[in-house]
């Protein structure tokens, strides 16, 4: 049985990214075929090239290219799109050829605090100034508006009375890396 192929599309530090990578290094039934980026200096860069996973960089004009990220997936007979922490909006053309097959993940429990704009601590913030009891993840598909993709699971964590952006952020950072790519596994292999 050929594996399932996947793309991760990162722009930053790339935590979330790298933890994939590593539970999937030795996976009999997936492959991380390559990472993107669309910034040279990121430090996924070489969180990738230390991983030995192939690097493709691009610019924000082959990002909102039409073609180009069809073109390229296609070309390596990618399977699923995984955003970890990737900052562009996908283009519909690309969300029109993989229908369900891209998978975002989102520092709160939307339908709450998602839409344009809300990224990293702007989510946090917004968290605590609506005096929220818990904040969480979101593990989602990616759909033309951002955020409002179908959901495929869900994790929360207590938000105490003196929780600074800063610590909400770790405990929402290891939520991710505890359930990202466990809830990917299950999700594109259906177990």
């Amino acid at each position: 049985m050929k594996p399932i192929k996947i793309a991760l599309f990162a722009s930053g530090t790339g935590s979330n990214a790298e933890t994939i990578i590593r539970y999937f290094e030795h996976h009999s039934a997936v492959e991380i075929v390559f990472v993107l980026s669309n910034k040279s200096h990121a430090p996924i860069v070489e969180k990738a090239k230390s991983l030995g996973v192939s690097l493709i960089i691009c610019n924000n004009q082959q990002v909102e290219d039409e073609s180009y990220l069809v073109n390229l997936c296609k070309s390596q007979d990618i399977d699923y799109i995984i955003l970890a922490g990737f900052l562009r909006k996908i283009p519909d053309t690309l969300i029109a050829f993989y229908p369900e097959k891209i998978i975002n993940i989102h520092p709160s429990l939307l339908p709450k605090f998602g839409g344009a704009g809300m990224y990293g601590k702007f989510v946090h913030e917004a968290v605590i100034a609506a005096h929220e009891k818990e904040t969480g993840i979101s593990i989602h598909y990616v759909s033309e508006e951002f955020d409002s993709g179908r959901i495929i699971a869900q994790f929360s964590v207590p938000i105490q009375i003196d929780d600074t952006v800063e610590a909400i952020q770790e405990k929402v950072h290891q939520l991710e890396h505890q359930h990202f790519a466990p809830t990917i596994e299950r999700e594109i292999l259906d177990m």
